[in-house]
Parts: C-alpha cells; sequence; structure tokens
C-alpha cells in the first residue's frame, strides 16, 4: 500500500471531505479521489462512501481505520528514528472528554503538553455525549460515566464514585437528609435526561426518581447551582473536589445507601500499541490527577 494513499485515506475519514481534506494537505480533491479508489484497488474493498453531500466509512473503512493508523504512526516514528531535530511526541492527538472534567484537569495541562512536544499538535472536542470514537477518527476518549460494552480497550485512570452534596447553606436552611426517603423532601438538582439518582443498596445498584425545580444540560450548571445554595445534586467526586476542599460543597451520606462507584476512564479504538502522542498525553493526565487527588478534602461529611 502506498503510504501517502494512507494519508489521504486517514485525512478524508477526519474532515469527512475531499475539499477540506485536499485543502489540509495541499492537494486537489482530484488526487484526493484518486488516492482513495487506489487504495481500494489494492484492499479489493470499498472504505467510503461518497456522494455529492457526504462522505461516510464503510464497515471495512472503519475496519480498517486502526490500521492506517498504526502504518502511518509506525512510518513516522522510522523517519523519526534518523531525524536529528526531532524531540518529543510528534503528529496529531486527537481527544475527546466531558465538558467538566476536561475544563478542569485536561486543558490546564495542554500548554506544558505542547511546549515539552514541539511537533504535537491537538485537537480536543469537549462534549457530554457519547461519541463515536474509531468514526470520527479519536486517539483517546476520557469518560467518567459507566462503560458500556464494545471493541473500544479501556484503561482505568481513578476510583470517581457518585456523591450527593450541598452547600452548607442549603443544608443549615433545609436539614441534612440522612435516608433515601428524605430525598423527596428536598430539591434536587438533576442533569437532563437523569430521572433517577443510582445508589448501592445490599451490594446491588439501586435507582431512585427525584424531583427538582431545575435540570442542566451539562454538569457545570448543576455544580453552580448547587454551590449556589439552590438543592442537592448528586455528582461525581472528580466533579466536585475543588468544591469540597473549599468547603464550598459538603459531601452527604445517607444511613441506607452507599455510593455507586464508577471511575475515570481513557478509551482507545485499538489494542495495538499505542503511539507515542497518546503515551505523553496519558502520563501528563496522570500526573494532574495525582496531584488533584492530593488536595486537602477539609469539609466534613455529613
Amino acid at each position: 500500500m502506498n503510504s501517502k494513499d494512507i494519508e489521504v485515506f486517514l485525512m478524508v475519514s477526519q474532515t469527512r471531505s475531499l475539499t477540506q481534506a485536499a485543502r489540509r494537505l495541499n492537494t486537489t480533491p482530484m488526487t484526493v479521489s484518486r488516492r482513495l479508489a487506489s487504495l481500494e484497488d489494492d484492499l479489493g474493498v470499498r472504505l467510503m462512501h461518497r456522494t455529492t453531500r457526504a462522505i461516510a466509512l464503510t464497515v471495512e473503512g472503519e475496519e480498517f481505520l486502526p490500521y492506517a493508523k498504526s502504518l502511518a504512526e509506525t512510518e513516522q516514528s522510522a523517519r523519526n528514528l534518523f531525524s536529528p531535530h526531532q524531540q518529543g511526541a510528534t503528529g496529531q492527538l486527537r481527544i475527546t472528554a466531558p465538558s467538566g472534567f476536561g475544563r478542569r484537569t485536561i486543558i490546564p495541562l495542554l500548554p506544558a503538553l505542547m511546549e515539552a512536544n514541539p511537533e504535537l499538535r491537538i485537537e480536543f472536542q469537549l462534549s457530554d455525549d457519547v461519541t463515536d470514537l474509531v468514526g470520527l477518527g479519536y486517539d483517546v476518549a476520557i469518560r467518567i460515566a459507566p462503560l458500556r460494552d464494545s471493541r473500544l480497550v479501556a484503561h482505568r485512570l481513578a476510583n470517581n464514585p457518585r456523591m450527593l452534596c450541598a452547600s452548607p447553606d442549603y443544608l443549615q436552611r433545609f436539614g441534612t437528609p440522612q435516608t433515601l426517603n428524605d430525598l423527596h423532601h428536598h430539591n434536587c438538582l438533576r442533569l437532563s435526561g437523569v430521572v433517577q439518582w443510582s445508589f448501592i443498596i445490599d451490594g446491588h445498584i439501586s435507582s431512585l426518581s427525584v424531583e427538582g425545580r431545575f435540570s442542566g444540560s451539562n454538569v457545570e450548571g448543576v455544580r453552580t447551582l448547587c454551590v449556589a445554595g439552590s438543592g442537592i445534586a448528586q455528582l461525581s467526586e472528580w466533579d466536585i473536589r475543588e468544591e469540597l476542599a473549599s468547603g464550598e460543597l459538603i459531601a452527604i451520606e445517607l444511613q441506607d445507601a452507599q455510593p455507586q462507584m464508577l471511575g475515570v476512564w481513557a478509551l482507545f479504538p485499538t489494542t495495538r500499541q499505542l503511539p507515542a502522542r497518546v503515551t505523553v498525553f496519558l502520563h501528563a493526565l496522570k500526573q494532574a490527577m495525582e496531584k488533584t487527588d492530593k488536595l486537602p478534602v477539609t469539609a466534613p461529611r455529613l
């Protein structure tokens, strides 16, 4: 297979546009189309559905994508062996992460990561939706929700229990719930579409329907209202670590239920050896999380 053909395939799978791919590769749409056709001839399969309006990977294209990335990365690594000016990780690192965790934990570490790796380019998507990691060409996805069964490879970065929390002012005015039933008498701040909160009861996951006057599309909105004293929220520990440490929020422990344990996960599209750009990012992320994990949680749990 021609390495240029593979480069074109990867760029089109990322941009979903022959014109955009041609612009980024400094060539013409006609050349891009010919190289795609050449690669499909070599493989004997159709890799992309191409119409005048849209481009989408075929099933064979999705299966070939991680191998194409690996081939391109192997070629680049071989070239780097003989480059006297090469320093650090290279290429484009594509990351997706939940908005709250991404803004607080990932974005602050990116400037130093790029400075230490001058040839590294980063594309970062903040999204609370489930992203098609393979189809959209992401190198790594960070997830804090329960994982679904899939072909993706998962690596656990940290524990992340769900926690009930409220501001000291709210608890002083309305009291601290002691049992699950007590939550029915409080204003519960929910994420949009989440009408039930999950707990562990007698070793099993159990859900409780909750009601409240506010629901928000992202963690940051719910957390902001919770800090303002508008109600009780159920968020993950990594969403509220700073507020627990500062005393702006207090963790609430119930007598008849325990928090559901989640995790902070890194997901990859393939079991093959991770490229250097991914490993240096994960190393930086783990270091940042270890520093955050050492924050003293001075606020008492009620």
